[in-house]
C-alpha cells in the first residue's frame, strides 16, 4: 500500500513526470473490490459504504483516487436483458418527433452531487475523486435512438437528430460543470465510445457537425473548474485524434486496443500533445503470463520515466474474466520502479 497523493495523477494529466510510477483504471470488478477491500460483500452502489468499499479497495492497490458516477442522473431507455451481446437498436424509445417531446428528459440538476461532499470525510489524505457520466453523448444518443434508426435519420431528418444530440448534450454539460467545482473532485471522465476496431462509428465529418462541439462545451467547463479533463473512448479514433487534442482540447486519453494502436506507439505518436493512459491491452492482459505482463508494464513505465504523461493500466477496464494474478502482476511493477 502506498501514501495516495493525486498530485502524481495531476501531473500525468499535465503531462509531466509524476514524483513516482502511478496508476490508472477506469474500474476495476467486483471480486477485485472486494479482495483489495477486506470487505464480505459488495454494498449497495451509491451508498457511502459502497464508497468506502471503493476507497479502501484503491488505496490497497495503490490508486490515487476512485471514479465516481453521480447517482440519481442517467438518460433511461428500454432495458435489454443482460447478454454477452445485444444489438444497438435493442434499447431505442426515441423514433419520430412526438416520441422525443414525449421523453421525459432526466433533469441534471436533480442528480445528487451532495454525494461529493459526503465523501470528503471519507477520503483519505492524498485520494480525490475522478467522477465520469452515467453514458457519454454519442453513447446516450445511440441508446435513445437505435444505431440503425440514427444512421437513417441522418438523410430523413438532420434537424430531429441534431435536437437529440442537442438534448442530451446540453444535460451533460450541465452535469459535469455541476460536479466540477465540488473540492473532492480532482479531474473528469467523459466516457464515449466512437469506434470500431477498423474506423469511427460514423463518419468524421458527421462527429464534427453533430458529437464534437458538445464534448468542446464538456471540456471548457471542466476546465473552467480548473479540472483535466480525460477522455475514455474505445475504437480506431486515428481519423479524430487531431479534433481530440487541438479542438475538443482533452487533458488526456484512455482506451487502447493492441490491435488498433498498441499504447506504446500511441505515447510515440501523441504523448507530447496528449497524455496517454493506461494501453496494457485487456486481451494481452487475459492470455500472457504474469511475467510477460510484468516485462512490458516495466518496459512502458521505463519508455515514459524522462518525458512523463503517463500512467499504467490496462487498456480499458479489469473486467471479471482478467485472471487476478495477471491484473498483480501488472500493478505490482509500480513499486519496482520507484
Amino acid at each position: 500500500m502506498r501514501r495516495p497523493s493525486f498530485d502524481n495523477l495531476l501531473r500525468v494529466l499535465n503531462r509531466q513526470v509524476p514524483e513516482r510510477p502511478t496508476l490508472f483504471e477506469y474500474f476495476l470488478n467486483d471480486r477485485l473490490y472486494l479482495k483489495l477491500s477486506g470487505y464480505a460483500s459488495v454494498p449497495e452502489w451509491g451508498t457511502l459504504d459502497y464508497y468506502r468499499m471503493l476507497i479502501a479497495a484503491s488505496a490497497a492497490g495503490g490508486y490515487d483516487y476512485i471514479t465516481v458516477q453521480v447517482p440519481d442522473f442517467w438518460f433511461p431507455v428500454k432495458h435489454v436483458r443482460q447478454a454477452a451481446s445485444y444489438s444497438l437498436n435493442d434499447t431505442a424509445v426515441i423514433c419520430d418527433r412526438a416520441s422525443f417531446e414525449e421523453y421525459l428528459w432526466p433533469d441534471p440538476a436533480r442528480a445528487r452531487y451532495s454525494l461529493l461532499s459526503e465523501i470528503v470525510a471519507l477520503l483519505p489524505d492524498g485520494m480525490k475523486v475522478v467522477v465520469h457520466d452515467p453514458s457519454g453523448v454519442l453513447e446516450s444518443v445511440v441508446a435513445l435512438l437505435g444505431f440503425a434508426p440514427l444512421c437513417y435519420l441522418l438523410a430523413d431528418d438532420p434537424k430531429l437528430l441534431g435536437d437529440v444530440f442537442e438534448a442530451v448534450g446540453s444535460r451533460l454539460v450541465q452535469y459535469f460543470s455541476t460536479a466540477a467545482r465540488y473540492k473532492a473532485v480532482g479531474a473528469l471522465i467523459s466516457s464515449d465510445d466512437w469506434g470500431f476496431a477498423t474506423q469511427t462509428m460514423l463518419p468524421p465529418e458527421v462527429l464534427r457537425s453533430y458529437l464534437f462541439p458538445w464534448h468542446k462545451q464538456i471540456v471548457q467547463a471542466i476546465h473552467e473548474a480548473g479540472k483535466p479533463a480525460i477522455l475514455h473512448s474505445c475504437g480506431n479514433l486515428e481519423a479524430v485524434m487531431d479534433d481530440i487534442i487541438d479542438d475538443m482540447g482533452f487533458d488526456a486519453k484512455h482506451s487502447f486496443e493492441d490491435k488498433i494502436c498498441p499504447v506504446e506507439e500511441a505515447y510515440e505518436r501523441w504523448g507530447d500533445r496528449i497524455s496517454i493512459l493506461g494501453g496494457i491491452d485487456v486481451d494481452y492482459v487475459c492470455r500472457s503470463t504474469p511475467g510477460e505482463i510484468r516485462q512490458r508494464s516495466r518496459a512502458m513505465l521505463q519508455r515514459s520515466a524522462a518525458r512523463g504523461g503517463y500512467a499504467l493500466g490496462t487498456g480499458n477496464s479489469v473486467p471479471e474474466y482478467v485472471p487476478d494474478e495477471n491484473y498483480f502482476a501488472m500493478i505490482s511493477v509500480v513499486a519496482e520502479e520507484e
